[in-house]
């Protein structure tokens, strides 16, 4: 071979190596990214290719599909109720993607999940057309339906669990939306969803997982397993050395109470029974900011949550002097949490000192009703004893029977609550959070443990209350657990 063809051969052949590389970098080591690349239409035109598989609760559908034109896109998604369920099934949509469940659990709703391979394969043989699997959730309707319509149309959250297993039984936020109103790819769509992304309600903003709030008076059950656990208190009966006014630590500030309540030397039971600032803000000074901030870590603060769908993390300060302590145990300073932790505290609380991981996915299942995966329930710690769990179970119980809970009081039914009312705002100038959390207990057992916080009321300021606002609705999703049971 003469030098100029060879020199011809060598450069083909160097070609023919780039496209070996080239081709085999794309499929291999690139195939993922562009897959899954926002501008590749391939994956959502297959993705809504066929009908979606449902989002079931109660046995029943809460999602659906129908057959769309005008369009490569063949069928969009439907919602029943959908306000009332978007804090649970989040959305799918044609023209901006999906959240929570209907995104986390993606490839089981539409059939791409691996583990539905020979499903798929067996669909290929016989000629079938490709389904979604469905996903089935912990959720109750009743319950659910008590929580939204108990919001109406202030803002605010509910979460509750059943406290034996973490199973969250309801999950609303309000103001909420309707995810069918953007689910396809039209001008239409992208009028509805631009509205609502811009709403300064934040109604695309699922409240019982993604806010933090001041926790305000309802901390203080944490700040008396606290006191419990750390043996600075033993007998929820006896009196307190506290004295009145009390003077914050490396200040000459006194921690005021609300009006004119008997404060002075209070025991443990009568501190949460009218909610003392002043017991509750030095119990935190004398435990210190390490006692406290290792109990607040065993029930969850400072971590987020996934239920499978992302709770963001509650906050307990991890840097405080013994005045900003004191602050922080009464759910005030740099304090904050989601409903859905609140309802974690409550249920350790309830479910005799042991914390279960919460979740609302119970069962994944393929296109036949195959079961493909079943949660088990997990404990994620034992925040506090038994002994200790009862002492505040007694306590909760009497802010209900005897104190500022008496709005959630349910006949024939044992309840345990306490009330918050959270300052807002700078120099609390704007409308105080409202919170109640709650346990509903009968001769069986504990079957819900309810968190819910109110952001505004319409009433004045001076009528805000856990106990007037909050109290209420989890009164109506407690019965509505309690009644399901029956």
């Amino acid at each position: 071979m003469n030098k100029p063809l060879r020199r011809i051969a060598i450069f083909c052949g160097l070609l023919v190596l780039a496209l070996l590389v080239r081709a085999n970098w794309i499929q291999y080591v690139k195939a993922d990214d562009l897959a899954t690349h926002e501008k590749n239409r391939r994956v959502s035109i297959e993705r809504y290719a066929q009908p979606r598989g449902d989002i079931i609760v109660d046995g029943k559908s809460i999602t659906g599909s129908k057959a769309t034109e005008g369009t490569d896109y063949e069928y969009k998604r439907t919602y029943k109720n959908g306000e009332m369920w978007a804090p649970v099934t989040g959305y799918a949509s044609q023209l901006v993607g999906a959240s929570q469940i209907e995104n986390l659990e993606d490839g089981i709703l539409t059939g791409n999940d691996d583990r539905l391979f020979f499903r798929r394969t067996l669909d290929m043989l016989t000629g079938k057309k490709k389904e979604g699997g469905n996903v089935v959730t912990t959720l109750s309707e009743s319950a659910q339906k008590a929580a939204f319509e108990g919001l109406g149309d202030r803002k605010g959250a509910v979460a509750a669990l059943d406290p034996s297993t973490g199973a969250i039984l309801a999950l609303a936020s309000t103001p909420s939306y309707d995810p069918g109103v953007f689910a396809g790819i039209t001008n239409k769509d992208g009028e509805e969803f631009s509205k609502l992304d811009k709403n300064k309600d934040k109604p695309l903003v699922n409240r019982a997982l993604r806010e933090t709030y001041p926790p305000g008076s309802t901390f203080k059950v944490l700040t008396a397993a606290a006191a419990l656990e750390h043996g600075l208190v033993t007998d929820i009966d006896a009196k307190t050395d506290t004295p009145l006014p009390w003077i914050m630590p490396g200040t000459t500030t006194p921690l005021p109470n609300e009006g004119n309540i008997p404060c002075k030397d209070a025991t443990l039971r009568d501190a949460l029974r009218v909610s003392c600032n002043t017991v509750f803000g030095k119990i935190g000074a004398d435990l210190g900011k390490d006692k406290m901030l290792e109990t607040a870590e065993k029930f969850g603060f400072n971590e987020e949550q996934f239920t499978p769908v992302r709770s963001n993390a509650s906050v307990f300060p991890k840097e405080m002097d013994k005045s900003q302590t004191a602050l922080s145990s009464i759910g005030q300073f740099d304090t904050a949490a989601t409903p859905l932790q609140m309802a974690m505290v409550t249920s350790a609380i309830a479910n005799d000192g042991v914390l279960m991981e919460p979740y609302m996915v119970s069962q994944l299942q393929a296109p036949g009703l195959d079961t493909i995966e079943t949660h088990e329930p997990k404990k994620m710690s034992e925040p506090l004893s038994k002994e200790n769990a009862q002492k505040l179970q007694q306590m909760m119980e009497t802010v209900v029977n005897d104190g500022t809970g008496s709005n959630a009081r349910i006949p024939g039914v044992t309840v345990g609550g306490k009330t918050g009312t959270a300052q807002h705002g700078v120099d609390n100038s704007e409308k105080p959070y409202a919170w109640f959390i709650s346990y509903a207990k009968t001769a069986e057992g504990s079957p819900v443990a309810v968190a819910v916080v109110v952001e505004d009321g319409s009433a004045d300021r001076q009528d805000i209350s856990g106990g007037g606002l909050a109290a209420p609705i989890a009164k109506s999703v407690m019965e509505a657990v309690v009644n399901n049971k029956k």
